[in-house]
């Protein structure tokens, strides 16, 4: 399945900024940076599943989020790009 996640962290706190760095390296693991708090790629859904898990202990839910998107495929997922940034992969003529 595709996946796109989305996440905010509250990092007025130190536990925050911590928790930011560990879920900044939790998603790298499982899919691609596209743009600061935005990761997309292809997972299973036990890779899914366990992602979430991971997610959820290491956020605090009652001022942190994290946002997902999910597609069978990519192919059924329009994606437009406006501007070219860091990290872009895309070719346009």
């Amino acid at each position: 399945m595709y996946i796109i996640a989305i996440y905010d962290i509250n990092t007025e706190t130190r536990e925050g900024r911590r928790a930011l760095n560990k879920i900044f390296k939790l998603m790298k693991k499982y899919l691609i940076h596209i743009q600061k708090s935005v990761f997309e790629g292809e997972l299973t859904k036990a890779q899914f599943q366990k992602m979430k898990l991971e997610v959820m202990q290491i956020i605090d839910p009652d001022c942190d989020s994290v946002i997902y998107f999910s597609s069978r495929d990519s192919r059924w997922l329009d994606k437009e790009v406006h501007g070219l940034g860091k990290d872009a992969t895309d070719n346009f003529i």
